[in-house]
């Protein structure tokens, strides 16, 4: 019966203090708990880089192949056997410079023929004038009929007729001749001559090749969303730089941009000429080609790390005079390099480069003094940057291995 009566007891006082906890002490413990955690953290330690104002030139920046302006395939016009080649191999001739030599025996004999018959026929129209005008004078004299006078007059217009072919003749004849000596069409490079004395050749034969090394072109590909820049740097005939590795950039013109755009590739063609007397570029090379087809002019730099690829867009931590980093949206322009133009951060303003991670949006950061590198010299309103391998932005960190000129270097503290 007591056992009965204790545990309803037992039970009731267990729930009384759980109340009272519940109620009275866990409030009063939960401030002092809460206190002893700082609600916020110390300031993050970052570097920092001042956004500078210059002139960014948007470069495309593509692999191209090197391309003759001018390459002839040498063959005969006529089949004949080969008397005397005159040039060797790899050996650079003019214009009209003399290259082989056929065998011009027969060729010059039938232009022996023709001026004889020429000759021939020269001398009977010169009988048949002097017989037209005997016919007149008779004529006049009553001493012949009109009938006489007009077959005469027939027989000289038939001779004279007879002349002018003979004179065809002639020609033809030269022309067959001329094609016993085949000169140079253009001046350039020879390649391998198979061809020797004695040799038999005809019109499907290729004696040599002759390709024009100075000046030169690079053909490359664009693609079509700069296409209208592309005309326009066209229009201005811009500069175009071709990279052989290991030697200095040469410098050409924008020459030429085809008239349609590939569906297949989504590319048009562009071709740039270059002067080449060193010889620097030939013919089939690869080259890496870069050409500035507009300028931003004024934009805002800022080094390509300080811009992050977040969920909602690219974000750079703008820093202002009391040391709090707030996060701004930003669209990126052109990327060069180890810098990167982007929209919507003013010149002067400082942003995180180093130390990203440890930022709070709208919390407060530190430089170590004692670490940074002395500020940099304040870089002019607007400044050419010189042309420098740009693509499209990958990403918020995308760099290349060139870095742009005309930026200004960011403060770095040790972290």
């Amino acid at each position: 019966m007591k056992k009965k009566v204790i545990l309803p007891l037992v039970a009731v006082a267990a729930f009384g203090c759980a109340t009272w906890w519940w109620v009275v002490a866990r409030p009063a413990a939960t401030p002092a708990a809460s206190s002893a955690v700082p609600q916020t953290g110390a300031p993050a330690l970052v570097t920092l880089a001042r956004a500078v104002r210059q002139d960014v030139p948007v470069t495309v920046q593509v692999n191209g192949s090197v391309v003759s302006l001018n390459s002839v395939e040498l063959r005969p016009q006529i089949t004949n056997t080969v008397r005397e080649v005159h040039v060797k191999e790899g050996q650079f001739v003019k214009q009209g410079q003399l290259l082989f030599t056929l065998d011009e025996r027969a060729d010059q004999a039938n232009l022996a023929k023709a001026r004889a018959q020429q000759l021939k026929d020269e001398a009977t129209l010169a009988d048949l004038e002097r017989q037209f005008r005997r016919s007149r004078e008779l004529l006049a004299q009553n001493f012949i009929s009109r009938s006489a006078t007009d077959a005469t007059q027939s027989q000289l217009d038939a001779q004279r007729a007879t002349v002018a072919a003979d004179k065809a003749a002639v020609q033809a004849a030269q022309v067959a001749l001329s094609f016993s000596t085949l000169r140079a069409p253009i001046a350039g490079r020879i390649g391998a001559v198979n061809i020797y004395p004695g040799s038999l050749v005809q019109p499907t034969t290729t004696l040599l090749t002759i390709t024009q090394l100075d000046p030169i072109a690079v053909s490359f590909p664009v693609p079509e969303a700069r296409l209208q820049d592309l005309l326009e740097a066209a229009r201005r005939r811009a500069p175009v730089d071709a990279v052989v590795p290991g030697r200095a950039p040469v410098r050409g013109v924008l020459d030429f941009v085809d008239n349609a755009v590939d569906p297949q590739i989504g590319t048009v063609r562009a071709k740039a000429v270059f002067d080449n007397a060193g010889q620097n570029l030939w013919p089939g090379q690869f080259v890496e080609t870069r050409v500035t087809v507009s300028t931003f002019v004024g934009a805002t730099v800022v080094p390509a790390a300080a811009v992050m690829q977040l969920a909602d867009g690219l974000t750079v931590y703008v820093v202002d005079a009391s040391g709090t980093a707030s996060p701004r949206k930003v669209q990126t322009l052109q990327s060069m390099g180890t810098q990167v133009a982007v929209r919507g951060v003013e010149p002067g303003e400082q942003v995180v480069v180093e130390g990203k991670q440890n930022v709070r949006p709208n919390g407060k950061v530190r430089v170590d003094a004692a670490a940074a590198a002395p500020a940099p010299a304040a870089a002019p309103e607007t400044s050419p940057a010189s042309p420098s391998p740009a693509a499209a932005p990958r990403g918020p960190n995308a760099a290349s291995a060139v870095p742009s000129s005309g930026a200004e270097a960011p403060v770095r503290s040790r972290t």
